[in-house]
């Protein structure tokens, strides 16, 4: 069980260093996470933890965000180095070592994927990307088919969370992480996989 302190004084830096609004989402988003969490089996205090602080850095100062990026032993990508967008989550989870302490890697690379995703990525990191693109403050034209999609299978859901981000970069002109990529490809193979898999279950039905 997370120690109730601790969240605490997690809640306590994010109201005095994120505005309201940043502050409900990730409250949200934290929400999220723990239902996903136990939907899929995965550790339900762990994203909690990596809910409430995946945007812990995204109102600092650019250069303080790019200062914790060109820093970083994560595996930063060229594309993440030059897009001001992509720098808070890998400067959140800088910030979440160095600040808090928190030495648990697979909360650590939850908050470091939430925005780019990777092909390696765990179930928990994956549980985060969902959770932040589904969180009650969100009111994007797909955010209802998303919502559903999120509990119908974390491959599926997956696969079109990160269909909808790389059209909408595309769309805008933006360069994309190789690992977002690795993500997808990753994703589409092992619903194409399941989706076999199930016809042959059928099938032999």
């Amino acid at each position: 069980m997370t120690d109730k302190k601790l969240i605490t004084r997690y809640k306590e830096y994010l109201k005095a260093n994120l505005s309201k609004k940043r502050y409900n989402h990730s409250v949200n988003v934290a929400d999220a996470a723990v239902e996903l969490a136990k939907l899929y089996g995965e550790d339900s205090d762990k994203a909690l933890v990596a809910g409430l602080l995946h945007d812990v850095a995204k109102e600092l100062p650019i250069e303080k965000q790019r200062e914790y990026v060109l820093k970083s032993t994560l595996g930063v990508d060229e594309v993440e180095t030059k897009s001001h967008a992509l720098f808070h989550a890998v400067a959140g989870a800088e910030l979440a070592k160095l600040v808090f302490g928190i030495d648990d890697m697979d909360i650590i690379l939850a908050i470091r994927y939430h925005t780019v995703a990777a092909g390696d990525m765990s179930s928990l990191a994956a549980i985060i990307y969902l959770a932040d693109l589904i969180s009650a403050d969100r009111d994007y034209k797909d955010v209802k088919r998303m919502r559903k999609l999120a509990v119908s299978g974390l491959e599926r859901a997956m696969l079109e969370a990160l269909k909808f981000s790389i059209t909408d970069s595309v769309s805008k002109g933006n360069t994309i992480p190789l690992s977002t990529l690795a993500a997808y490809n990753r994703f589409l193979n092992e619903t194409l996989k399941k989706e076999k898999n199930d016809k042959l279950r059928k099938g032999a039905g």
